[in-house]
């Protein structure tokens, strides 16, 4: 068997890739009533939630500053950032913290769910409609079927939802 050229090597992956669609995990977790999920190549770390140290004049979707390891990390409350009312933390609250090139933030959800593994055509468009999320950081919905039961996945994109003008955190893209 002859060694394949560069051309035919290329052919060959996007067959595969053409066969074989790719597979990502996603972090789930719930604010509110809905279930969302997250690239996992963003998340650092799961905490339990602490009060954090309020900051005068941050914006209303930032709750604080907690000290992660000598880092100062921003904490945003993603339901306030959705338009739900703020929510009482309890034990299952917790503090995602993400990595956003470069930059640490950490984000309050009501808890975390699995983590779950989605091919792209799995995801499905998101329909056009006016929400508080804004269909710009919507990558879509994934229903699926899991041991924990038929679930809808709102599926996020964090990076551009942490990025826009209404959160006021700057990163670079």
């Amino acid at each position: 068997m002859l060694p394949l050229s560069s051309s035919e090597l290329v052919a060959v992956r996007h067959a595969t890739l053409a066969v074989e669609p790719s597979v990502r995990e996603y972090l789930s977790f719930r604010v509110g009533a809905e279930e969302y999920c997250i690239d996992i190549l963003r998340v650092q770390e799961i905490r339990s939630y602490g009060a954090p140290t309020r900051l005068a004049g941050a914006p209303g979707t930032v709750t604080g500053v907690i000290n992660l390891r000598g880092v100062i990390v921003p904490i945003f409350d993603l339901r306030l950032q959705m338009g739900a009312p703020a929510a009482t933390t309890d034990a299952s609250t917790v503090v995602i913290v993400l990595s956003l090139d470069g930059r640490v933030i950490g984000t309050v959800v009501d808890s975390v769910s699995d983590v779950v593994e989605l091919s792209a055509d799995q995801i499905k468009p998101a329909p056009r409609l006016r929400h508080s999320i804004g269909s710009d950081h919507l990558v879509g919905i994934a229903p699926i079927d899991s041991p924990l039961g038929a679930r809808m996945l709102i599926v996020l994109d964090i990076e551009s939802m942490m990025s826009s003008s209404e959160v006021g955190l700057a990163i670079a893209s």
